[in-house]
């Protein structure tokens, strides 16, 4: 006689397949239940799986190699920046990788640009603004060789190395933000550029956001304290003052500065001219955005991982630069170095 059973107090005899399905969930071990589809804010998790050669990630790398290392597919010493990238360029030498050259001749060409650009502002003396521009373009030069250390696939993943020149490149960009804002406000006139009481502000809000950044970027990597390091589950890559220094404030600086410039050329300069060069710069800084992060795996799983979009990203950065000192040299002719256009 065949044995019976019932379910839920039913008297429907147990067929073969119910056995055989019932015996199979016996023997299969439970199954890691999936990752939730749900992005918070301040989750990390979508940028480093889904867009190449993200710097921030190298941070959250080494702190999931020390506290969850499970959570890293295929750990190994050639693992590319991201964690568990989709697409990503492996690190020099790794099956005939040369790094991410693309990323690193164009930030080598953008130093020696970069650096032109300082000398011509230097030489515009009498101009509104020449030393906090110039530092603005100095901050940005520096960003450049940490870009290459840090996105270039050179140095291996999880190293202290590595997460101390990425905190440092955190760093100066929160810092060269910080600066852009306050070229603004210099520009508005509201204390006299190049004087003490323009440059020590100045001076103490980038060095403040650079040494702000730099601690949560070391701290979410290496855990100093409780109170920073990322949140669980540790899959989701949560750090809110992470995202919020490296990804808040910069789009907040962005905007605030071209609303002021914007008052200060149509408003205060009634002018129109300088206004389409700080549109421009505008238009280049959105497209390097959406170049590196929705370009960025299109251009590398196309290319078979050679490059990714982060050489067109710090292009159009550099460009927009570029367009900056235009602007800047637009507004300060030789006709308008006597303040006329600027209240008293």
């Amino acid at each position: 006689m065949a044995a019976s059973g019932s379910y839920g107090g039913s008297g429907r005899s147990r067929s073969p397949r119910d056995s055989q399905r019932k015996a199979i969930l016996t023997l299969s071990p439970p199954s890691r239940p999936p990752p939730s589809s749900m992005t918070r804010f301040g989750d990390f998790a979508p940028l480093c799986h889904h867009t190449p050669s993200y710097p921030w990630c190298n941070l959250f790398y080494r702190f999931l190699l020390d506290n969850s290392p499970d959570t890293l597919q295929d750990q190994g010493n050639n693992d590319p920046v991201g964690v568990n990238p989709e697409c990503g360029i492996p690190r020099v030498g790794t099956d005939g990788s040369i790094s991410n050259i693309a990323e690193i001749v164009v930030c080598a060409l953008s130093m020696v640009f970069v650096g032109l650009l300082i000398f011509l502002t230097n030489r515009r003396k009498a101009a509104v603004g020449r030393v906090e521009l110039r530092f603005l373009f100095f901050v940005y030069f520096l960003t450049l060789p940490f870009s290459i250390l840090t996105q270039g696939s050179l140095l291996e993943q999880g190293t202290t190395a590595l997460v101390v020149l990425t905190a440092i490149h955190a760093g100066l960009v929160a810092a060269l933000f910080a600066a852009l804002l306050a070229n603004a406000i210099v520009a508005t006139q509201v204390v006299e550029d190049g004087t003490m009481a323009s440059i020590m502000p100045f001076s103490i809000l980038t060095l403040a956001f650079f040494v702000a950044t730099l601690y949560i970027s070391l701290d979410v990597a290496l855990g100093f304290s409780n109170a920073l390091k990322p949140s669980d589950p540790a899959a989701s890559l949560h750090s809110i003052p992470l995202f919020i220094f490296t990804t808040i404030w910069p789009g907040a600086c962005a905007l605030i500065f071209f609303a002021l410039m914007a008052y200060i050329v149509l408003a205060v300069l009634n002018e129109t001219r300088p206004m389409w060069f700080y549109v421009l710069a505008a238009v280049l800084f959105v497209l390097s955005q959406l170049a590196w992060f929705l370009l960025g795996r299109v251009i590398c799983s196309g290319s078979n991982s050679k490059v990714d979009g982060s050489f067109i990203a710090t292009l159009l950065e550099t460009a927009c630069i570029g367009v900056l000192y235009l602007a800047w040299r637009s507004i300060t002719e030789e006709s308008w170095d006597d303040g006329t256009y600027y209240p008293s």
